[in-house]
């Protein structure tokens, strides 16, 4: 089997998933290809694989508009099998609808969407997670990785039930698509802070920032994606009205795994249930 997986990342969490995934895929014999969904990358021709792996971050509920947009692109296909992974920094059913649109795209467009996976990944913004979760958080992906590899290349059928409440509430917030744009011109660098490096130009998926005299100027094709804040070796980037969530810097993957009791008040039973299901597939069985 020859597999394409075609991820949109800002700040390379969800990137760092597919990587795992399609390592696991060559590791059983297939193939597997792991291409970002940014302005600047070719989008190999879907005709050639056999099957389709859309991995995004969500964003307050919903999949980011880059990601509806580049699914609208593919062309239209009979029945071949898509599968949905995503990232989020907390494990909240409500993320569940950030699959609907996705869905709905691939269906009109011929394909069959199969199955969702869903895997927790630090905070890009809001706060900053602690190393002992950021730990175990990629403790639960490498443990979920191997099983939810080998349920897609046996072709398992994996869909969330969406309710009508979580619907609602993914529809009222998906007033950041048509914000995020009018917001992330506002965005800037701090003029004592910026040192002019152009990390941000190549950091932004979307090619919405161009340097003029030295400095970031930002455009608007924003999806809030927070890639530009995130990875600015001087944290200058001020995010506009959302300054107070922004978080400057990579996370460390490789330090020790937080233990149940160090697990915080913020979401705790969430997280400790994510958790739990990732150390023993029979608890998921149990809800």
């Amino acid at each position: 089997m020859k597999a394409l997986l075609a991820v949109f990342s800002g700040t390379g969490n969800t990137k760092r998933v597919a990587e795992r995934m399609a390592e696991e895929m060559r590791k059983s014999g297939h193939e597997a290809e792991v291409v970002l969904i940014r302005k600047d990358v070719p989008m190999p021709a879907v005709e050639g694989y056999d099957l389709l792996i859309v991995g995004y971050p969500v964003h307050a509920f919903n999949a980011p508009r880059a990601v509806l947009k580049f699914l609208k692109t593919l062309p239209k296909t009979e029945k071949m099998p898509v599968y949905l992974i995503r990232t989020s920094g907390e494990p909240s059913k409500l993320n569940d609808a950030s699959g609907i649109s996705p869905k709905r795209i691939l269906s009109r467009r011929g394909y069959e969407v199969k199955g969702e996976f869903v895997y927790v990944m630090p905070y890009n913004i809001i706060f900053r997670h602690p190393d002992g979760m950021v730990a175990r958080m990629w403790q639960s992906v490498e443990l979920r990785i191997p099983r939810d590899t080998k349920a897609i290349l046996e072709g398992a059928e994996n869909l969330k039930h969406v309710g009508i409440m979580r619907r609602a509430a993914a529809f009222a917030v998906r007033i950041e698509h048509p914000a995020m744009p009018i917001l992330g011109k506002t965005f800037h660098a701090s003029k004592k802070k910026c040192i002019g490096c152009g990390a941000c130009v190549s950091l932004c998926p979307r090619g919405n920032i161009r340097m003029k005299k030295g400095r970031p100027h930002f455009g608007m094709h924003c999806v809030g994606c927070m890639a530009c804040a995130f990875g600015c070796p001087e944290d200058a980037v001020k995010i506009s009205l959302l300054n107070a969530w922004r978080v400057n810097g990579q996370y460390s993957f490789d330090g020790t795994p937080a233990e149940d009791a160090e697990v915080g008040r913020y979401c705790r039973k969430m997280y400790l249930r994510y958790f739990h299901e990732s150390e023993d597939p029979k608890e998921d069985k149990k809800e």
